[in-house]
């Protein structure tokens, strides 16, 4: 009995959402952006405010003018889970991103989960960035406004700001209202914020090429001395490293990258809106890649501009563009680079709002949070309850805290979601089509028969049924998958994110043991790579859905599982703080859908089947415009 009581509760814990659970019903949200609209909303999301200010504070101490190959790198990395966005939003054109992608793969634990920590990581985000827009406009006064409310309403209590912001109150408040007026609105006021940044972006690109100086990557020792010996604080100069293009090694330009990697966070809110986009499967890969590319010339053309007009260890880190524009008697222009920092902010700050109650809907339309939640307004088409929420939330978080300790946070959401949205591409590409016909289904189920008859009769030889079980792994006799090959590759790909996990655990928590040669260390490392290609090339064997899609990620499955590695590895770096705050995220989340979400989900039914078939793709009732 009760054995019987905890398999019932398993079950509830890995039950999957289908893909077609909205088919016959059209959404309640607008479908109004079309693919220049998401395209302002990935790079207005993703360009913030970091491109002022990052390319400096890289390249001055990491980097130097090989910061550009930090961002290239970092491009790249993103992109392949850029790519693996593309094709989830191509076969599934939901509201819910990453959080759906996962409910329909692994589970309703995993799902919630994945959810859960995008909402943190969109709540801080959102209070950070206004912060940051606050802090910016301060600025620009100098500073007379935080004078002003510091003297009246400071505060002096830990881990709480020095004094209430009710600028940024304002601003959150403000693009609340904006958001709940509708969707089209929100994108026409994100399409004019990036666009003048855009302008600005160009002008500074432009301008460091005229007025730059492709000696300043070629600096020397003795150069160095001599600016040392001009300057009166010669502490304000960063390290020379070794001189050149590449003054900080090999070395340098990872530890550059990996900071770089964060300032292309910010295009999966793209995949939230599958509910409101005209042409999801089509609009949504597209939106996604050329959102990255666009990030990708702008980081590479800022930071290339600023290492031209200023010695790499000259910069100033705090602001880097205007002081690099006053050294090159272009001093005006920093009030162009102002304009452009505050758009920047602007557009980050409704991309970070915009996809917040997105998840907050589709989680309370599956009963995982309160269908209050779900509630649309009529006359808007907009989420109105879970956007008023969200939006008060984070209004109230950077009217009263300090963030700068919780930004951390928001990337362990972020690579959470990147990881598993990779895992979900990965497992639903080797899914067999569940809309073949039935001849094809019959031809099927008999090869399924005919090598089960196989097995079982060469069970009386162990080494020839071992044999004949490896030959099958290894050489599938169908070209499109089964549902034996599906359970293969679920298989094979929870060992490998088992496997990465571990692998990332060890290089990040004992790098020392691996250079210097430790015996235990390196053997179980080796045997975990063993293990890998291995496994790897089991699932690469195995025949892959042929429906087709508008965008499919290229070379399975190393792709996925380079992502999957790269952003585990990432959260390794994480401090303990860090994940003892996300500790107390989780236990607060696990409350609400162990009290609530569990038993009111609307799949009370245990779905036993491999992962939704990647054929269903949810676009009978999706009109195709452009």
């Amino acid at each position: 009995m009760l054995f019987q009581h905890v398999r019932q509760f398993g079950q509830k814990l890995v039950r999957r959402r289908p893909l077609d659970l909205k088919e016959g019903s059209e959404s309640p949200l607008a479908r109004c952006l079309n693919t220049l609209d998401l395209v302002a909303l990935g790079v207005g999301s993703t360009l913030g405010a970091g491109v002022y200010i990052l390319a400096g504070e890289v390249a001055k101490d990491k980097a130097g003018p090989a910061i550009v190959l930090c961002f290239l790198v970092a491009a790249l990395t993103s992109v392949l889970s850029g790519l693996c966005y593309a094709e989830f939003g191509a076969r599934v054109p939901c509201s819910g991103s990453a959080y759906l992608y996962s409910y329909i793969t692994v589970g309703q634990l995993c799902a919630f989960v994945t959810g859960w920590t995008l909402i943190l990581s969109y709540v801080i985000g959102s209070a950070s960035v206004a912060r940051a827009w606050s802090s910016a406009v301060d600025n620009l006064t100098g500073n007379r406004i935080s004078q002003v409310l510091q003297g009246s309403l400071s505060l002096h209590v830990p881990h709480l700001a020095k004094y209430l912001d009710f600028l940024s109150l304002g601003l959150v408040l403000l693009l609340t209202g904006l958001l709940v007026l509708g969707v089209s609105e929100s994108a026409l006021v994100t399409k004019m914020f990036t666009g003048i940044n855009l302008l600005v972006l160009i002008f500074v690109i432009l301008s460091g090429f005229i007025k730059g100086d492709l000696h300043n990557w070629q600096l020397t020792r003795q150069e160095y001395e001599l600016a040392k010996s001009g300057f009166n604080n010669t502490s304000s100069l960063g390290p020379l490293g070794s001189g050149g293009f590449v003054p900080f090694g090999f070395d340098g330009i990872l530890r550059g990258a990996a900071t770089c990697f964060y300032a292309f966070v910010g295009f999966d809110c793209i995949a939230t809106t599958g509910e409101e986009a005209r042409n999801p499967q089509r609009s949504i890969p597209l939106g996604t890649v050329i959102s990255l590319f666009i990030c990708f010339l702008a980081y590479f053309g800022v930071s290339a501009a600023l290492t031209l007009m200023v010695p790499y260890y000259q910069i100033n880190s705090d602001s880097p563009l205007p002081q690099a524009f006053l050294s090159v008697g272009w001093g005006p222009a920093r009030y162009v680079v102002a304009v452009g920092t505050l758009c920047a902010l602007s557009s980050s700050l409704l991309g970070s709002m915009f996809p917040m109650p997105r998840v907050i809907f589709a989680m309370a339309e599956d009963r995982l949070l309160f269908q209050v939640l779900a509630r649309v307004n009529a006359r808007t088409r907009t989420p109105i309850v879970s956007t008023i929420v969200s939006g008060t939330l984070a209004a109230f978080m950077a009217f009263l805290f300090e963030l700068s300790d919780l930004v951390d946070l928001m990337s362990i959401g972020t690579l959470l979601a990147y990881s598993l949205v990779a895992f979900s591409v990965l497992v639903l590409r080797y899914q067999p089509d569940q809309n073949l016909s039935k001849s094809e289904k019959m031809e099927v189920e008999i090869t399924e028969t005919t090598l089960e008859h196989e097995a079982s009769s060469l069970e009386s030889v162990p080494e020839g049924g071992i044999s004949k079980t490896l030959k099958s792994l290894c050489n599938p006799v169908n070209n499109i998958p089964t549902q034996q090959s599906g359970q293969i590759v679920c298989g094979c790909a929870l060992l490998l994110a088992f496997l990465l996990t571990t692998l990332c655990l060890v290089l990040a928590q004992w790098p020392s043991r691996l250079v210097s040669g430790d015996p235990v260390c390196t053997m179980v490392t080796a045997l975990m790579l063993l293990l890998i290609l291995g496994i790897t090339f089991i699932i690469w064997r195995q025949p892959q859905n042929p429906t087709p899609l508008h965008f499919k990620v290229p070379a399975l499955p190393v792709l996925p599982l380079i992502s999957i590695f790269v952003n585990n590895y990432l959260m390794m770096q994480m401090t303990s703080t860090t994940w003892f705050q996300f500790g107390i995220w989780m236990v607060i989340g696990f409350a609400i859908y162990f009290g609530y979400g569990i038993r009111h989900s609307l799949e009370k039914t245990s779905n036993q089947q491999p992962p939704a078939s990647s054929s269903q793709t949810l676009d009978k009732n999706i009109p195709i415009a452009n």
